[in-house]
């Protein structure tokens, strides 16, 4: 079983919507017996809540249900249940590795647009200021992101 923890800063619009993505591409794949996927921020401000209503309907219009809660990264437990810990940016990065105080999981920890066909995105915004186009983009993004990191895994399994 492979494990997949997609990171934002406050788990209420890319990570659930990457989490969401990737659980359809699981499905769709008939991979639920040996892919998990979840998501966490690497603040808790919004533990409990549901993914924001934009990103939600975005993603709905889609096709996809976004409804996990969001909750914190968990340094004690995240790094060793998962292994794919995958950031939205640079910033959430930072604040990653700052917890690997032993830098025992590097080898885990990847930005969703590592798994990016265009290399020209280096990573996933934040779209809660950008307007729909914001969400568009980010959904963009995360479904070719998603897609691709979902065949490194089908590879090694």
């Amino acid at each position: 079983m492979k494990k997949v923890l997609f990171i934002c800063l406050g788990n209420i619009c890319r990570s659930p919507a990457a989490e969401g993505i990737m659980q359809s591409k699981i499905q769709d794949h008939s991979l639920d017996d040996k892919i998990q996927c979840d998501s966490a921020g690497t603040i808790g401000h919004h533990a409990g809540e549901l993914p924001d209503s934009s990103m939600r309907k975005a993603a709905r219009d889609r096709g996809y249900t976004l409804d996990s809660h969001s909750r914190k990264f968990e340094p004690s437990v995240d790094f060793a249940k998962f292994d794919y810990l995958i950031v939205m940016d640079d910033s959430n990065l930072q604040d990653i590795k700052i917890l690997d105080k032993k830098l025992e999981f590097k080898s885990k920890l990847f930005k969703l647009t590592d798994f990016s066909s265009n290399k020209e995105s280096t990573f996933v915004p934040d779209p809660y200021f950008g307007g729909q186009s914001g969400f568009d983009l980010v959904l963009d993004l995360v479904e070719d992101c998603t897609e691709n990191l979902l065949l490194k895994i089908k590879d090694e399994l």
